[in-house]
């Protein structure tokens, strides 16, 4: 007897189906189960805007940053620092000393820089701030993803809407606190900023209004945990987030939760050359814009880390730490518009997609054993199969089912049917000429194969695309349609010609072609 493979792989597929889909289909609370998408269990919408802008300013601040960094390194002697939204400007106090900052500066990408004698001024080309406003946009994407991510909520949805607008989609949010604090995640910028105390100016600061202040190259900042307590700073930072590496919740000797950071090499070294030139001096730790410790340097620190204080709970140290780990956001973002989707939504949604999908997949069914007999009842367990198959899969990825996606499944039942269909319409026809059984069964999936391999790879290249351009809702049908189609191809076609060859003497011994396929034989 020849060795029935196609069986073995049908049962096989069968029996991974039905062990896989299970937790999903009785939601137990062991195994990987299919996550529910916003629209079927509720959650939060919003619509959040990007100040672009902002991003080409703290661009122009690190710029200011690096030239004074490169002017202490060098020893260069450099006066009249400063800088606006768009451009830096300084003046370089030795001659000889023009061409090394000259070669600096020709190294920054997308630089842009004016020299009048010994004063030079920094901006962008117009090319470079589009490329710095959409890097913007991508970032923002990318960062609020991460920090979602680590939030633990599963496959949250963000995309890019319009010119500079993010679509945030979380599902599962269904308490106020919940919602409040993905809110406080997402917009949080966590910009990390060390700055240098103006020692000379601070005991004034109380009495200098902030365009005093900017007279001096300084900028007013509060106490994180005193408002009204105020601090004199140099404006350009000494370094920034940009070059933070870690973050981690720790604790300190009183036992209350504080966030331990970590530098790159860049980063540890211009701290550790900072602290070594200004020991007795204070390193005021910002963090979007409010200063959460200011310590005095006792001596040079090396090893490039260091710790932000607060009056934190474990929970809100916890979600600084991913903010500052999943990086900063270059340009703000704000909320244009949220709404709460309802889980009483998703619990209709759900009714009425399920009683769409059983009614189409009883009729299905229905027809098939009605015109096919037998050959009909082959193709419904070969539907079963891709079902259970499609379900598995899902669930094992951790997949989110959407409104669409179950379209998508709808959809998945008819291609997978219509295959056996075409499949079944080739074997009629062969019957018709005479053929032995075993003929006809062979030639039959022979010829019908060029037709279901036309169609569904057709419809899989267009699943892809779907996926790859479309949104959240058009991805959840493509993945669905997808993994349906490629299912189909396994239960469909080769488990079905595997119960077939498992048949084929009996249905030739029966000669009742009647009962097999529905046709007078």
């Amino acid at each position: 007897m020849k060795f029935n493979y196609r069986i073995v792989i049908f049962a096989l597929a069968l029996v991974f189906g039905i062990a896989f889909s299970m937790p999903s289909l009785f939601q137990t609370k062991e195994g990987k189960k299919i996550t529910l998408g916003l629209d079927l269990q509720g959650g939060l919408h919003m619509l959040l805007g990007v100040k672009t802008d902002e991003a080409v300013k703290s661009r122009i601040k690190s710029i200011a940053a690096s030239v004074k960094h490169y002017a202490d390194r060098k020893e260069i002697l450099i006066d009249n620092l400063s800088f606006t939204a768009t451009s830096v400007s300084f003046e370089v106090l030795d001659s000889d000393d023009i061409a090394s900052f000259q070669s600096f500066l020709s190294k920054i990408e997308g630089a842009k820089v004016v020299q009048n004698g010994s004063t030079f001024v920094v901006s962008f080309t117009p090319k470079e701030i589009q490329k710095i406003k959409k890097m913007a946009i991508n970032q923002a994407i990318e960062t609020i993803r991460n920090r979602l991510d680590q939030f633990g909520l599963s496959e949250p949805h963000v995309a890019k809407q319009g010119k500079n607008q993010i679509v945030v989609e979380l599902a599962g949010i269904k308490t106020q606190q919940e919602e409040q604090r993905a809110r406080k995640l997402i917009s949080r910028a966590a910009k990390l900023e060390l700055m240098a105390v103006d020692e000379a100016r601070d005991a004034r600061v109380y009495n200098m209004s902030p365009a005093d202040a900017a007279e001096y190259g300084d900028v007013i900042l509060p106490d994180a945990k005193h408002p009204k307590v105020k601090y004199l700073v140099h404006e350009i930072p000494i370094l920034d987030g940009s070059m933070l590496t870690g973050a981690n919740v720790g604790f300190n000797k009183n036992n209350k939760p504080v966030i331990d950071f970590k530098l790159n090499a860049e980063g540890a070294d211009i701290f550790g050359d900072f602290t070594g030139k200004n020991v007795g001096k204070r390193l005021a730790i910002v963090l979007d814009g409010k200063v959460f410790s200011a310590p005095n340097i006792n001596e040079r620190i090396g090893g490039g880390s260091g710790q932000i204080s607060g009056n934190y709970t474990v929970l809100g140290a916890k979600d600084l730490a991913i903010a500052l780990r999943s990086g900063a956001l270059l340009a703000p973002v704000y909320m244009m518009g949220q709404r709460s989707v309802g889980p009483s939504l998703g619990a209709d949604s759900i009714r009425e997609s399920m009683i769409a999908l059983a009614g189409g997949f009883i009729l299905v069914i229905i027809f098939m054993l009605v015109y096919y007999r037998m050959a009909g009842l082959i193709a419904n367990i070969a539907l079963i199969a891709n079902l259970f198959l499609l379900l598995a899969i899902m669930s094992l990825f951790g997949a989110t089912l959407t409104l669409p996606g179950m379209a998508g499944i709808v959809l998945t039942v008819g291609m997978a049917v219509d295959s056996n269909v075409i499949i079944s319409e080739r074997i009629r026809e062969l019957i018709y000429e005479g053929k032995s059984m075993h003929k006809a069964i062979e030639d039959g999936y022979s010829n019908a194969m060029s037709a279901i391999l036309d169609a569904n790879i057709t419809t899989l290249i267009a699943a892809v695309v779907l996926y790859v351009y479309g949104t959240g809702a058009i991805k959840g049908f493509a993945i669905t349609m997808s993994i349906g189609i490629l299912a189909s191809m396994l239960t469909a076609i080769l488990g079905t010609h595997g119960i077939y060859d498992l048949l084929e003497k009996k249905i030739g011994k029966s000669k009742n072609y009647k009962f097999w396929f529905g046709i007078e034989g």
